[in-house]
C-alpha cells in the first residue's frame, strides 16, 4: 500500500508542476496572436499604421526565435527553475510597459523586446523540466500533449480573448491581463524543483549566440522588406544566410578544438528529429500566418471590430481544443507519423476551404468551416511533433534541443507573420481579395512542405525509432533527482 501511496503522491505533485508550465506556454502563445485583433485600435490610439503593428508583432516573434537557442543553453549554466522565474519577471515587466505605451516605439520595447526576451528565457525550461520530470514515455507524451494543447489554444483563442478585452475595456487591458497571468504562474511555480543542479562552470558560447541571433534577424528582416525594395530584401536574405553559415562553421570549429559550442552538431544527426523540426516550423508558420491574414483582412477590408473578429476565431479554437482533448486517444491508436500526416492534410484542406468559400461572398461565417478544419489539423499534430523531437535526445542535450526546438517553432511563427502578412499588406488597399487569396495559397504551399517532411518520418515515428545521437565531449551531468 505504501508504494501505491507514494506513486499517487508523486503523480499529484507532477500534475501540480504541469499547471504552471502549461500556463506559461499558453500566455506566450496568446501574446503572439492576441494583437492581431487590436490592429485598428492600436493604429488609431498610437497614430501608426497596419504595417507598424505588423512590425511590432513580427519583432516579438523574431526576438523569441533569435534568443531561444541561447535561452535554452543558459538553463544548463544557471538552472532551469531560475531561468524560468527570470523569464516570467522580464515578461511581466514588458507587459506592463506595453499597457502604458504612449507610442509605437515604447510598445515595441515592451511587447516586442522585453516580452520576447522573457519568453526566450522561460519557454526552454518548460520543455526541459517536462522531459526530465516525466520519465515514462506515456506520461511524458500526456504532459507534452497538455503543454502543446495550451500553446495551440493560446494562439487560437488569443484573438477571441484579446477581442473581448479590447472591446469591453481597451487594448491596453489585454497587456494587464497578461501581467496578471504571469503573476499567477510565478505563484503556482514556487514549489517547482530543478531535477538537475546548475553548473556555473559550464561555458557559454557568446560569439555563437550573437551569430545565430544576427543571422535569424537578417533573414526575417529581409522578408519584411519584400514590399519595399526587392534588392534590399535580397541583400538582407543573402547576408543572413552567410551569417548562419558562419555560425555553423564556428560550431564545428569549436567542437574540433574540444570546446563547447552554443549548439552541438549531434542535434542534427537524428533523421527523425530533423524532420520533426521541419514539421514544427511549418505548423507554427501556418497557425500564425492564418491568424494574421484572416484577422487583418476582417478588420481592414471588412471593417470588423476586435470582438467581431475574435468571435470568428472561436471556430479555430474549438477545433484545436477538440483535437487536443482527443490527443491521448489518438496517440494510443495511431503512430505519430500518421497523426502528423493527417494534421497537415486537414490544415491544407482548411486553407482551401478558406479561399473557396470566402472569395466573393460577404458572409463572414464563410470563414468558420476553414478555421475549424485548421484548428482540428493543428491540434492533431502539434503534440506528436514535439514528442518526436524532444524525446530523441539524452538528458545532457535537453537544454540545447529544447532551445533549438522552440527557436525553430518561433521562427515559424515570425515567418508566418512576415511572409503571409507582407503579401497581404502589400495589396490590402488596392486588390484585397487577390492579396488575401495569394497569402493563403503561399500558406497552403508551406503545408505541402510540412506534409512532405512528415511523409519521410519513420513509419512508427517514436523516440525508439531513431537512436539518440551520442553527446559531444561536454561535462557529464548527474542523473535527475527522483
Amino acid at each position: 500500500m505504501a508504494p501505491r501511496n507514494q506513486t499517487g503522491q508523486r503523480s499529484a505533485a507532477l500534475r501540480r508542476v504541469l499547471i504552471p508550465l502549461a500556463l506559461a506556454q499558453f500566455i506566450c502563445s496568446f501574446a503572439g496572436s492576441n494583437m492581431n485583433v487590436m490592429i485598428n485600435d492600436i493604429s488609431e490610439d498610437l497614430n501608426t499604421s497596419v504595417q507598424g503593428v505588423q512590425v511590432a508583432i513580427t519583432i516579438f516573434l523574431l526576438v523569441m526565435a533569435a534568443l531561444m537557442i541561447p535561452g535554452g543553453k543558459l538553463t544548463d549554466k544557471y538552472g532551469r527553475k531560475r531561468c524560468f522565474t527570470a523569464g516570467l519577471i522580464v515578461y511581466g515587466i514588458g507587459a506592463l510597459v506595453s499597457a502604458a505605451a504612449p507610442g509605437l516605439g515604447v510598445l515595441i520595447l515592451g511587447n516586442s523586446i522585453l516580452e520576447g526576451i522573457g519568453t526566450a528565457l522561460l519557454i526552454p525550461p518548460v520543455y526541459i523540466l517536462t522531459t526530465l520530470l516525466f520519465t515514462e514515455l506515456t506520461s511524458r507524451a500526456r504532459a507534452f500533449g497538455a503543454i502543446s494543447a495550451m500553446g495551440g489554444i493560446g494562439a487560437a483563442a488569443g484573438p477571441l480573448i484579446g477581442g473581448l478585452i479590447t472591446s469591453a475595456i481597451s487594448w491596453r487591458a489585454a497587456f494587464v491581463f497578461q501581467a496578471l497571468i504571469i503573476a499567477t504562474i510565478v505563484w503556482l511555480a514556487r514549489d517547482i524543483t530543478d531535477p538537475l543542479p546548475a553548473d556555473r562552470t559550464r561555458p557559454f558560447d557568446t560569439g555563437g549566440a550573437v551569430l545565430s541571433a544576427v543571422g535569424l534577424v537578417l533573414v526575417v528582416t529581409g522578408i519584411l522588406a519584400a514590399d519595399d525594395n526587392a534588392w534590399v530584401m535580397l541583400a538582407l536574405l543573402v547576408a543572413g544566410a552567410l551569417v548562419l553559415v558562419w555560425f555553423f562553421y564556428s560550431v564545428r570549429a569549436k567542437e574540433r578544438a574540444g570546446t563547447e559550442p552554443l549548439l552541438s552538431t549531434a542535434l542534427f544527426r537524428s533523421r527523425t528529429s530533423n524532420l520533426g523540426l521541419v514539421t514544427q516550423n511549418a505548423q507554427w508558420l501556418l497557425l500564425t500566418g492564418v491568424s494574421f491574414v484572416v484577422a487583418a483582412y476582417l478588420q481592414v477590408v471588412r471593417g470588423y471590430d476586435a470582438i467581431e473578429t475574435g468571435v470568428i476565431f472561436t471556430a479555430e479554437t474549438a477545433g484545436l481544443l477538440a483535437a487536443s482533448l482527443a490527443a491521448e486517444r489518438f496517440a494510443k491508436r495511431r503512430a505519430q507519423r500518421t497523426l502528423i500526416l493527417a494534421g497537415f492534410l486537414v490544415v491544407i484542406g482548411g486553407i482551401t476551404v478558406l479561399v473557396a468559400l470566402v472569395s466573393g461572398t460577404p458572409n463572414v461565417w464563410a470563414f468558420a468551416p476553414g478555421l475549424l478544419l485548421i484548428g482540428l489539423g493543428l491540434g492533431v499534430m502539434l503534440t506528436p511533433s514535439v514528442n518526436v523531437v524532444q524525446s530523441a535526445f539524452t538528458e545532457n542535450l535537453q537544454g540545447e534541443i529544447s532551445g533549438l526546438s522552440r527557436s525553430v517553432s518561433n521562427l515559424g511563427s515570425s515567418l508566418g507573420a512576415a511572409i503571409a502578412g507582407t503579401i497581404l499588406v502589400a495589396g490590402i488597399t488596392t486588390t484585397p481579395e487577390r492579396s488575401y487569396a495569394l497569402a493563403m495559397i503561399v500558406l497552403a504551399a508551406v503545408g505541402v512542405i510540412g506534409l512532405g517532411a512528415a511523409a519521410f518520418l519513420p513509419r512508427l515515428a517514436s523516440p525508439s525509432d531513431d537512436e539518440a545521437p551520442s553527446p559531444p565531449p561536454t561535462p557529464q551531468l548527474p542523473p535527475p533527482v527522483r
